[in-house]
């Protein structure tokens, strides 16, 4: 379960449709924290459906994230049919900001496919890196 998921989270950043497809469920969903920078941008942090998932990761994450994305899988765990991922996710924003934010993410398969994530991250990180909230400095 481990290498599927860790191979998953490559193939994300190849933007294939057909080959992000393959790795969900058809009632997958991701779950990420209500009010993060890309949910407000996107309006909403809960995807539910294969559909709606490759659309974020293939035609909305590259628009709201940018360019000179790199995310690194820094620790990674597995029981059964939960994986869990520690990564680094940086990028240069479209408002020209830096983008360097810790995610955790709880992987559950269901078939041999991922059936669900929940993601969380530092989301007052991600709001002053999209310019969201003012820095009090």
């Amino acid at each position: 379960m481990k290498d599927f998921v860790l191979r998953a989270w490559k193939t994300f950043g190849t933007g294939d449709p057909t080959r992000i497809e393959a790795l969900f469920t058809a009632d997958a969903e991701w779950r990420a924290p209500a009010g993060n920078a890309a949910a407000r941008i996107l309006g909403g942090h809960h995807l539910v459906g294969r559909e709606r998932i490759v659309a974020f990761l293939t035609e909305e994450f590259p628009t709201v994230f940018g360019t000179e994305v790199s995310s690194d899988v820094e620790a990674v765990v597995a029981e059964g049919d939960t994986v869990v991922l520690q990564t680094r996710l940086r990028s240069l924003l479209p408002n020209g900001r830096r983008y360097d934010n810790a995610y955790c993410f709880l992987v559950t398969l269901r078939d041999g496919r991922i059936h669900r994530i929940r993601e969380h991250l530092d989301t007052h990180r991600g709001l002053l890196a999209f310019g969201l909230v003012d820095d009090p400095e």
